[in-house]
């Protein structure tokens, strides 16, 4: 293949995108899938079957590589850790589909603008388009470009001036049409998955092909009651998978399906307004808002008028709804270990089953056994060894978890993720709704005059504030409307409006303002108030609030008075654009009393204007200058009862807890603090990170953060007060924490890489932090190997709660789809039961994996004894052990309600770990040797014959059934019959072995329930345990016949009692005094100098050895300079560099 092919035959989609993916292209050869075909008939459906399990396999079988212009067939390979391959058909959109309505010739002017990806796509003369779906996103091959590329959304380099001169005037009806069939609906189509889809689905898994196998083996040898049995519990289980999809897809059509058909009004070039379904809106129609309360149906660029909007995301695959509903659709598996680890577990167990195979073809053809039987036995091993019950067995302890979670208020969309909960050592939590109470509470205002501020006007008794210049900034400096008779708008500024008692109404037609517009909005003070010389202020001109500049001005007139500018905003903020002598020489300080107790303040400002200008005249950068300070509104948002209890929990379960919020740095430091986050104690480190400016390069500066010295009123960011003169502290490792903005997080990650991890190591405080940084902050913490939580309420948290290894939401809006768990209860006390929950599911499987793997090593230990004898256990032998010891066991062993006490360290994570395969080991040499001793021993026995199996009991004839041809009349069995000594000495040595097991392995305390606490299980073994002993010392002639078991002496069973309570001493004395013993563990670690895995665990070292780190009071420069670039406009998904208010 030549370099330029080569080069054309591979291709990166997203690319630096969360769901960034490699393409590769194919063409489809006749030959090639002529003898794909051929196998699929031969292969008695199993190569399609591989094929459908490995869909890169059946590319590469059918098709040969070809450049991607070429190609037929794209092959797609996920760039991350997992590379999973999917495969999608390039199909054709024809234009000539809108004849009817559009007459299209290849030059036709509306197709001819090469600006648009839409028309780059279009092949001409045949005016058709290549395109393929992934992941319900269209991409389109651009023709010009070489590659695939989305369509749905406006191309980002369009600035505002040429979306203003291409799309100001709307689209022309055949621009909708062509944009409508390339583009496809706007609309996000989650159909329902009908019930027979799902169904298949379940069914190809690989593990019910195999179940399928097994039970068609059982068939043939007449074990007609296990295999029964099997396929209930396989229906059991499959129609509660479909039932929970189902119901998800319910869940998710119905939360987008009301979203795709709002009617929405779009302007028309040359042909008017027309009113039509959103499902039909294409990228770069122009929509016409209406005064009323509409939900938006799309991603839209506001270039005339203004609007007020709230928080909800919107709609359409290429909107931020999109690509949460798609990533709901379509999940990033998840990395965890022990999942890992039971693949490597199961592939042990083929590997064991393969030598065991081996043995028993050399065995029975040596033994001149029939081709059928020898192949028979040799597949019996493999269903011996790879127990079909056992995944079944393993989600029992999940789906305990999940209906005692449930009972706590606690809901589960994706049940693996319980047991990652057992794992998790860091939690991430939002501040506001979920640390702290909802909303804000108007504490009060500080009024400020020449003098200093003057004393708290407080809200709380019900007095109204008097008139005056701060008064009006309360009453109108804000972005309030009215809507069907209710206030609407941001929480803080109705809290604030409502404190003033006035009231909200729009100008008549009779209100004429200079350079007003006609429906100005007007506030005027309610009959409740009283002594207020003014009618009212009409609202002229608004510059609006941004994240950004941290405030928002308006231009006010009073009804018949005099013109006035108001600001509000972040304090320093504020401050920077007043008149220095207005400003307190206290500022600092008062500003400081209220941030350290947790108040949310806020400045105010005002000026007079000359009222002969008319309102398009003021600019704001000259409105906002040369300001009076008025003073501070207080803002209240108190911890939830429930947070401290909770941290404290936390904390002392050596589980880290974040803070990540889009609030006030201050404000979230001082709540961190109030909440048990950060003890008083410790320290806290600024870090201040700015973007390279000019020939400046980027800096970072590390500064301590002080409750009482305080700095000028000009520092940034909410009057952190900077020490200055400290000395840097060196105590232990963690004691000081960092706290930094979500810009400084931007810079560190863009500009100072090799230093976040470290910073993370002790950062707890991320403020002012946009819903895309709190997602990479998740996914930085991910990388480090912690397992990740996190806790939030808003929207804005979405990405974050799907990003992390176990979403928890305090909200069931949005928020709530996005997350694999949901609480009722809107506080953070889920989070802890939530770990506890986890840790038991957690142990609860790895108590099942070593019984379920001990249950098979016991039992292929005795078939392959028995086979060296060419015997076997017989159907009733196996069905007592596997149905009623094993899957009872199996059912009941999960049990235990979680430890109600979390304890400071965490469950073994992975099943390849040294005391869990001791563990196993240890128990299957045991059960080896006692089965050994027993197979030897019985035949050394004076009672022992290999043919009479009657000669070691004298019983009487007549209570043995026979029948006339029966070869037993003799004393003699039958060469079909497994009776025997041999048989009878294994099977109750290890059904009982079963039982012993079961008991060692049942592990309560630290992370489970004790034993005795799960009745049902006791009770089980108890039964199970007395009918064994029944059967060992009975003697019902009927009862053995039934069994194939041998009558013994007295005294050899007796035998087996002893070998066996010798194998319970042994196992208990190991899993107690070994296995469990966390200190021995420790000092063995030690003693072979064993050294972490985890990323996190190697940085705290690295930390905890540099003397030099933190660096106090120092600035650190970027080795080179990096010139932001500004995009005129963007449609990010969760990303935003802006700080979030």
């Amino acid at each position: 293949m030549g370099e330029k092919y080569r080069k054309g035959h591979h291709a990166v989609l997203n690319k630096g995108e969360e769901n960034e993916m490699e393409i590769f292209g194919y063409q489809t050869e006749g030959c090639r899938k002529t003898l794909c075909i051929a196998g699929y008939v031969f292969s008695c459906g199993i190569l399609p079957l591989v094929f459908y399990w490995r869909p890169a396999w059946s590319v590469w079988a059918n098709c040969v590589p070809c450049t991607l212009r070429e190609a037929d067939v794209i092959l797609l390979r996920t760039t991350d850790e997992f590379q999973i391959y999917s495969r999608k058909k390039v199909t054709w959109i024809y234009l000539s589909s809108l004849n009817g309505s559009v007459s299209l010739t290849p030059d036709h002017p509306v197709i001819a603008d090469e600006d648009y990806v839409i028309n780059r796509a279009i092949i001409r003369p045949d005016l058709k388009v290549r395109c393929i779906q992934v992941q319900k996103i269209r991409y389109v091959w651009n023709n010009s470009e070489e590659q695939f590329q989305k369509v749905g959304c406006l191309e980002d380099g369009f600035t505002a001036a040429k979306i203003h001169l291409k799309f100001g005037s709307g689209l022309t009806r055949e621009e909708q049409e062509i944009r409508r069939l390339i583009c496809g609906p706007n609309a996000i189509d989650v159909e329902i998955t009908p019930i027979w889809k799902l169904l298949i689905k379940e069914v190809l898994n690989p593990f019910y092909v195999f179940q399928l196998f097994s039970v068609c083996l059982w068939f043939s040898e007449d074990y007609k009651e296990y295999a029964v049995a099997i396929i209930i519990m396989s229906i059991i289980s499959i129609t509660l998978t479909v039932y929970d999809l189902r119901e998800q897809s319910i869940k998710i059509h119905r939360l987008v399906e009301s979203h795709n058909s709002i009617l929405v009004t779009v302007c028309r070039r040359k042909a008017g307004i027309e009113a039509l379904e959103s499902r039909y809106l294409v990228p770069g129609d122009l929509l016409s808002l209406s005064g009323n309360k509409i939900q938006m149906p799309c991603d839209a660029i506001l270039i005339d008028g203004g609007c007020v909007v709230n928080e909800s995301m919107l709609t359409g695959f290429n909107t931020a709804k999109g690509d949460l509903v798609r990533s709901i659709l379509y999940p990033k598996p998840m990395n965890f270990r022990l999942y890992r680890d039971a693949v490597r577990f199961l592939m042990c167990l083929i590997g064991t089953a393969t030598i065991g195979m081996v043995y028993t073809i050399c065995v029975y053809v040596l033994s001149g056994e029939p081709a059928e039987e020898v192949v028979k036995k040799a597949l019996d091993v493999i269903t011996i060894v790879v127990p079909p019950a056992l995944p079944a067995a393993l989600t029992t302890g999940i789906i305990y978890a999940q209906r005692r979670l449930k009972n706590k208020g606690i809901f589960c969309i994706s049940p693996q993720r319980v047991n990652i909960c057992g794992q998790l050592n860091l939690i991430c939590f939002d501040k506001t709704g979920t640390l702290t109470k909802d909303g804000l509470d108007l504490w009060g205002v500080v009024p400020s005059d020449k003098n200093g501020f003057q004393e708290v006007h407080s809200f709380t008794s019900g007095s109204t504030l008097p008139w005056g210049p701060l008064c009006g900034a309360m009453a109108s400096c804000h972005s309030l409307i009215v809507l069907d008779g209710t206030i609407q708008g941001d929480p803080l500024d109705v809290k604030m409006f409502e404190a003033t008692n006035w009231e909200i109404e729009n100008s008549g037609i009779d209100f004429h303002v200079r350079g007003a517009p006609a429906g100005a909005t007007i506030v005027k003070p309610s009959q409740a108030t009283c002594q207020i010389p003014v009618e009212g202020i009409a609202i002229l001109h608004q510059f609006p609030f941004s994240s950004v500049l941290q405030r928002m001005s308006v231009i006010v007139q009073e009804l018949g008075g005099n013109r006035m500018a108001f600001m509000k905003g972040a304090p320093e903020r504020v401050v920077s654009f007043c008149h220095p002598d207005t400003v307190p020489s206290n500022f600092a300080s008062e500003l400081q009393n209220y941030t350290i107790q947790g108040f949310r303040v806020i400045g105010l400002a005002y000026k007079r204007l000359e009222i002969n200008h008319h309102i398009t005249a003021w600019i704001r950068e000259k409105v906002e200058s040369d300001l009076t300070f008025l003073g501070l509104l207080i803002l209240e948002n108190c911890l939830k009862e429930e947070t401290k209890p909770v941290l404290e929990e936390l904390t002392s379960a050596n589980i880290r807890t974040v803070m990540v919020t889009g609030d006030n740095l201050q404000t979230a430091v001082t709540v961190a603090k109030k909440s048990g986050m950060i003890a008083e104690s410790l320290r806290v480190i600024l870090i201040e990170a700015n973007e390279a400016d000019g020939s400046s390069p980027a800096s970072v500066t590390w500064k301590l953060l002080e409750d009482r010295k305080h700095a000028g009123y000009r520092d940034q960011d909410s009057y952190i007060n900077i020490g200055e003169d400290v000395s840097k502290p060196r105590d232990e490792e963690g004691s000081y924490h960092f706290a930094m903005t979500g810009k400084s997080y931007q810079v560190i990650s863009q500009h100072f890489s090799s230093l976040l991890p470290k910073i993370l190591m002790n950062a707890t405080v991320f403020a002012r932090m946009s819903p895309g940084q709190k997602s990479k902050l998740v996914e930085e913490f991910q990388k480090l190997d912690y397992f990740v939580g996190m806790c939030g309420d808003g929207a804005n948290d979405c990405g974050a709660l799907k990003m992390a290894h176990a979403g928890i939401s305090l909200s069931e809006q949005e928020a709530s789809v996005a997350s694999p768990f949901t609480s009722k209860t809107p506080n953070i006390e889920c989070v802890p039961h939530l770990i506890k929950e986890g840790r038991a599911a957690l142990v609860t499987s790895f108590c099942m994996f070593k019984y379920m793997a001990l249950y098979s090593m016991i039992q292929y230990i005795g078939v392959l004894l028995l086979y060296w004898k060419t015997n076997s256990l017989s159907n009733y032998q196996f069905l007592f052990q596997d149905l009623a010891i094993t899957t009872i066991i199996g059912i009941t062993m999960s049990l235990n309600a979680a430890y109600p006490k979390l304890v400071p360290y965490r469950p073994l994570g992975r099943l390849v770990s040294p005391p869990l395969l001791s563990s196993v080991f240890l128990n299957m040499l045991f059960s080896l040797a006692m089965h050994l001793l027993g197979f030897i021993l019985v035949r050394e026995q004076p009672w022992y014959s290999a043919t009479d199996v009657f000669s070691a009991c004298s019983l009487p004839k007549g209570n043995i059934s026979r029948t006339a041809t029966s070869p037993m009349i003799s004393g003699k069995v039958s060469p079909d019959s497994f009776m025997s000594y041999e048989n009878t000495t294994v099977w109750f040595l290890g059904t009982i072995n079963c039982l012993i097991v079961a008991l060692v392995f049942s592990k309560g305390k630290p992370f489970r329930q004790p034993i005795y606490t799960n009745y049902i299980f006791v009770l089980v073994l108890a039964v199970q345990m007395g009918t064994c002993i029944f059967l060992l010392f009975a003697n019902i002639p009927d009862l053995y016949q039934r069994m194939d078991l041998a009558c013994t002496p007295t005294l050899w069973r007796v035998y087996l009692v002893i070998m066996l309570a010798v194998n319970l001493i042994l196992s208990l004395i190991v899993e107690e005094a070994i296995i469990e013993n966390r200190a021995l563990w420790l000092i063995i670690k030690r003693s072979f100098g064993f050294q972490s895995k985890s990323q996190y665990r190697k940085w705290q070292s690295v930390v905890a050895s540099d003397q030099a780190w933190p660096p106090l009071n120092q600035t650190s420069y970027s080795e080179r300079l990096e010139s932001a670039s500004g995009v005129s406009y963007s449609n990010p998904v969760f990303e935003s560099h802006e700080e979030t208010p």
